[in-house]
């Protein structure tokens, strides 16, 4: 038993190694079991086909055992590793002696809007909240889109004065796996592909960038997205737009703008006052000509507030300073509890979109999905939670079979 008990451990030593994790150690002796199982980065999902093929062999297997992993993560999506069932039982058992997991957390919540917009909260290992949204929408000719619209955070540090998550507070940020799962668990809920990933959710992505590139990196070639189906969404951090470019990403960059000038843009977003509009502008006309993907300025609606035509008139102004290749989306107000703002009235909207598109500025108005379902970003999560929920809470949902509320 104990000459089993040893060739057992030698592959697990080898995978301690594996996916990058640096174990100092002056020795050659074999980690043991209870500190293997409390390294935290020990997860499966968000590794490439090669990482698992590499862990497999880590743990004395043929490569081909990698493959099955990944199609079992990304295809099958199976959250547990003793599911596993294509698998020796005697590798799964290894691998979570060894400490390791798949990474996929329970659905604590999920609302369903009459429109057919779902927003799921996903409670995390350290009992946090986060949230995703599924938005279908069906084209002229019945063709279905699936949208994910991700979170980067577990809050949002940068409390843009319209934002229900910057409200919440901040907590910490998201690892890779932990937003790669929000789209897996849009996609069994709606037993449908996600066809496009928005990083509009919780947070700031530019403030995560390393893994939120790690999720970008994951989606396109293991989910199978493509890149040019998905959207980096950032309020402007300084220094963040060009280190983004540097990575020639073809998707597209939101930037969220909300204001045709400083003083005003100031008075909406607070991180502003450090990221001049000039220099955000300068940023995202190199990610441009880096890139050769237009920029989408988003635009926040504010009714009152930057509303008028006057300001759709700056607007169109400054875009054509800086050149081609911008896109404006417009979005009417969502609104939120305890808010100071108000949703503008259908026809400044189309007003404002109007004096856009006669000084021949390409522009959409967003249509407003889930707004009886708490859609506004963060507000779903601030109904329940302002701490981590406690350790024996129960789930309202499990993960598979969700009894969604209407």
């Amino acid at each position: 038993m104990a000459l089993l008990q040893h060739v057992s451990f030698v592959p697990l030593a080898r995978a301690m190694r594996s996916r990058s994790l640096t174990l100092a150690s002056s020795t050659v002796a074999v980690p043991s079991l209870e500190k293997a199982s409390q390294v935290d980065s020990r997860v499966l999902l968000g590794m490439s086909e090669k990482e698992l093929q590499q862990l497999a062999l880590d743990f004395g297997q043929q490569s081909y055992r990698g493959k099955q992993l990944h199609h079992l993560l990304y295809k099958r999506k199976v959250k547990e590793i003793q599911d596993f069932s294509h698998l020796p039982l005697a590798f799964r058992n290894d691998l979570q002696a060894a400490g390791w997991r798949v990474g996929r957390s329970a659905v604590y919540k999920a609302v369903t809007a009459s429109d057919g917009t779902v927003k799921l909260l996903i409670k995390l290992e350290d009992n946090r909240l986060v949230e995703t949204v599924g938005i279908p929408v069906e084209d002229d000719k019945g063709a279905v889109r699936l949208t994910a619209c991700v979170s980067s955070q577990v809050g949002c540090p940068l409390r843009c004065s319209f934002c229900a998550t910057g409200k919440g507070g901040f907590s910490r940020n998201l690892k890779s796996y932990e937003i790669v799962e929000q789209v897996l668990a849009i996609e069994e809920l709606f037993k449908k592909r996600v066809t496009n990933v928005v990083f509009m959710g919780m947070g700031e992505p530019m403030l995560n960038m390393k893994e939120v590139l790690g999720a970008h990196r994951c989606l396109n070639k293991d989910v199978q997205i493509g890149q040019r189906m998905m959207t980096i969404s950032t309020v402007g951090v300084p220094n963040t737009i060009k280190k983004l470019a540097s990575h020639k990403l073809q998707s597209t960059l939101a930037l969220s703008l909300h204001a045709p000038n400083q003083k005003v843009r100031e008075q909406i977003v607070p991180s502003a006052k450090s990221y001049p509009l000039d220099a955000i502008m300068k940023d995202c006309r190199d990610y441009f000509l880096e890139t050769s993907r237009r920029v989408s300025f988003e635009y926040t609606l504010l009714a009152g507030v930057n509303d008028a035509v006057e300001h759709a008139i700056e607007l169109a102004d400054l875009i054509q300073e800086w050149g081609p290749g911008y896109h404006v989306n417009l979005i009417p107000f969502n609104p939120i509890e305890g808010s100071e703002y108000r949703r503008p009235y259908k026809k400044a909207v189309l007003a404002f979109s109007a004096a856009l598109e006669s000084r021949k500025i390409t522009v959409s108005v967003r249509q407003t999905r889930g707004l009886d379902a708490s859609a506004a970003c963060g507000q779903l999560r601030n109904e329940f939670q302002k701490s981590p929920l406690l350790p024996d809470s129960d789930d309202v949902q499990s993960q598979l079979g969700i009894a969604v509320a209407c």
